[in-house]
């Protein structure tokens, strides 16, 4: 693998608390450098951006965040006006909430917002997106699969995302919905890539090196298909059942750690559980 990542991100498997502890909202805010600092809460993906936008500005208010403004671009036109493409600017993080990853592509890729994006990402602002917001952060991103389902041979719908993150695909509410099916069947037609399932109320935080670290409550599974020795995947008989030989699987909990261009779990967090097991006999 080449480039990573352009800057800094945190992906979250949606459903994050936004009303109890907010663990990840505060490491969300932790990375904002100044109380002063600007957070724009980007409701691209959203049919209902004034709901959205209020739910996220109480719970970023109630840490301690002051200054909070809404990039709501419910139409094409709003991705070329000049007061939105400032607002990504001056922002110190941009935090894209839930809806449909087809409407933040569709709306802003290709436009000065989208440039203006990419450009405050290579200069290292944290760039946050939960559930939809998560999934349209790799350059190829999920738009349609089936849910608890057996996975199957060409069933997925896939499309460009914003690449702020490359060859990965990730998926979001992953154990709540039984998502494990459509992300092997994702690896399965590009084994290059890394699938990455994350479940609600847990996410990953992203640097620039490719280093990544798991925070929340759930699991989050990277699924490396670059040592696939058979797989059946055709778009013939496209509703069979998915057959994949030789498919590696890591499940990560909060605090452990995975390298993106190795494709391996950090062997610190390894050596670590190992001595914790011999002091436990």
């Amino acid at each position: 693998m080449n480039k990573k990542l352009s800057g800094n991100l945190i992906i979250i498997g949606g459903a994050e608390d936004k009303e109890g502890r907010k663990e990840i909202l505060k490491k969300v805010c932790e990375c904002i450098k100044k109380e002063d600092d600007d957070l724009v809460i980007a409701t691209v993906a959203t049919e209902y951006p004034e709901e959205a936008a209020e739910k996220y500005r109480k719970a970023f208010g109630e840490l301690g965040i002051l200054n909070i403004d809404i990039l709501d671009i419910s139409k094409r036109e709003d991705a070329f006006k000049n007061e939105n493409v400032a607002m990504i600017k001056d922002a110190s993080l941009i935090f894209f909430t839930g809806g449909d990853q087809l409407r933040i592509t569709s709306l802003i890729g290709g436009s000065p917002v989208y440039d203006a994006l990419k450009e405050v990402s290579d200069n290292g602002i944290y760039i946050v997106g939960t559930s939809a917001g998560a999934s349209v952060m790799s350059d190829t991103m999920i738009i349609e699969g089936n849910d608890e389902e057996a996975p199957r041979k060409c069933t997925l719908k896939m499309s460009p995302g914003l690449g702020l993150i490359n060859n990965v695909i990730i998926d979001q509410h992953f154990a709540q919905r039984g998502r494990v099916g459509r992300l092997l069947s994702g690896v399965a037609q590009n084994p290059e890539v890394l699938g990455i399932g994350i479940d609600e109320n847990t996410a990953i935080i992203v640097n620039k090196n490719g280093n990544v670290e798991v925070i929340g409550e759930g699991a989050v599974y990277f699924i490396d298909g670059s040592q696939i020795s058979y797989t059946n995947v055709s778009e013939q008989y496209s509703e069979e059942v998915l057959s994949i030989y030789n498919v590696k699987l890591h499940v990560l909990k909060e605090g452990n750690k995975f390298d993106l261009v190795r494709k391996v779990p950090f062997e610190e967090d390894l050596i670590n559980n190992e001595d914790n097991k011999s002091e436990s006999i």
